[in-house]
């Protein structure tokens, strides 16, 4: 195993020949939280263009639950997870532009962060600021990013614009309803939970709507004198998908970006026409990462905001990493406020 100082992270060896015993959550089988297994693992030395990270903080996210659940198909058996921040504590052949002992993160592209290191491939890498610390990194990277390109590629958001974020107490939601606030837009956010709706507002939300209660598109309209809004981002799907669309102005644009509450229903592509033009996307943040560079240039937009103050992680839940199954539990139970880490 790579021996660690506290802050440096790793010692500086060139022999990539060997594997390395770590800890990791494996699972043969998908299912519950009881099939993760915390076992020895043999850790292969990076190959050719990867770069292997010593990980300091994990994040947790709903997509990991779909991948035990077999929802997102992995092969088996697995690691699983694939969010982190560390060092560099080896790099394999190819590999330019990253240096043993550097602060990095990452949150696509390796499955296996739920483990004391991971072998990642030096184009899903990036570097961490200073300004920045590795928790905040682990917790905000996936989440963050996914803001990123929602509110300032697939919809520019302007200053005086009113959109509609729903799930704006959840880990995406914070961060976006935040950044979309900074923006200088008017932030209609929405929660199914009467005890997160301060929260929700704590997080830039002017308002917050209750999406259990029937007619709560109508509010919409209201709040913006009937003319509805220029995009709603939807991360919830089929409870909430119809009415959204309901809530958007003429040749407004609906983000289908999730779907928590299942897939979106079957409907006739004629329902855009009637209800005014409107635009239908479906992306994911793998689309608006494709190059190492759009990678990088999407992590410092976010770190930048961190660094500024203007958006804010809190991180209420940390959790030994042994412990994984029970992250995940309170995370599908909504039991978690705010970011959940693992610690290694």
């Amino acid at each position: 195993m790579l021996s660690l100082s506290k802050h440096e992270g790793v010692k500086t060896t060139t022999n990539l020949g060997n594997t390395q015993m770590i800890k990791a959550i494996r699972f043969e089988k998908t299912g519950g939280p009881e099939v993760l297994e915390y076992k020895d693992y043999d850790l292969p030395a990076p190959g050719p263009g990867q770069v292997q990270i010593r990980h300091t903080a994990i994040g947790v996210n709903f997509i990991d639950i779909y991948h035990r659940s077999g929802l997102y198909p992995l092969p088996m058996p697995s690691g699983l997870g694939s969010e982190a921040a560390g060092v560099v504590a080896a790099l394999g052949a190819g590999v330019t532009g990253f240096k043993i002992g550097e602060r990095v993160g990452y949150c696509s592209g390796a499955i296996g962060s739920y483990a004391e290191a991971n072998n990642v491939a030096a184009e899903k890498v990036v570097k961490l600021p200073d300004g920045v610390s590795d928790e905040v990194a682990a917790a905000s990277m996936l989440k963050g990013m996914t803001a990123q390109y929602l509110l300032r590629r697939i919809h520019a958001v302007k200053t005086g614009e009113t959109i509609v974020f729903h799930s704006s107490a959840g880990g995406v939601g914070q961060i976006a309803c935040q950044w979309a606030k900074h923006l200088g837009a008017t932030v209609i956010g929405s929660t199914t939970s009467p005890d997160k709706v301060q929260l929700a507002k704590d997080n830039g939300c002017d308002y917050v709507l209750d999406t259990k209660v029937p007619g709560w598109e109508k509010k919409v309209r209201e709040i913006t004198g009937g003319n509805g809004v220029p995009v709603v981002y939807d991360s919830i799907g089929k409870d909430t998908f119809e009415a959204s669309l309901d809530c958007l102005q003429v040749r407004g644009l609906m983000v289908s970006y999730g779907n928590s509450s299942g897939p979106v229903t079957p409907f006739p592509l004629g329902i855009l026409a009637t209800k005014g033009s409107l635009m239908l996307t479906r992306p994911t943040l793998a689309h608006f990462t494709r190059t190492a560079q759009e990678l990088q240039e999407t992590a410092d937009d976010l770190f930048a905001v961190l660094k500024s103050g203007a958006v804010k992680v809190a991180i209420n839940q940390r959790v030994p990493l042994k412990d994984a199954a029970k992250a995940q539990e309170a995370l599908a139970a909504k039991k978690t406020v705010g970011a959940t880490v693992l610690i290694p």
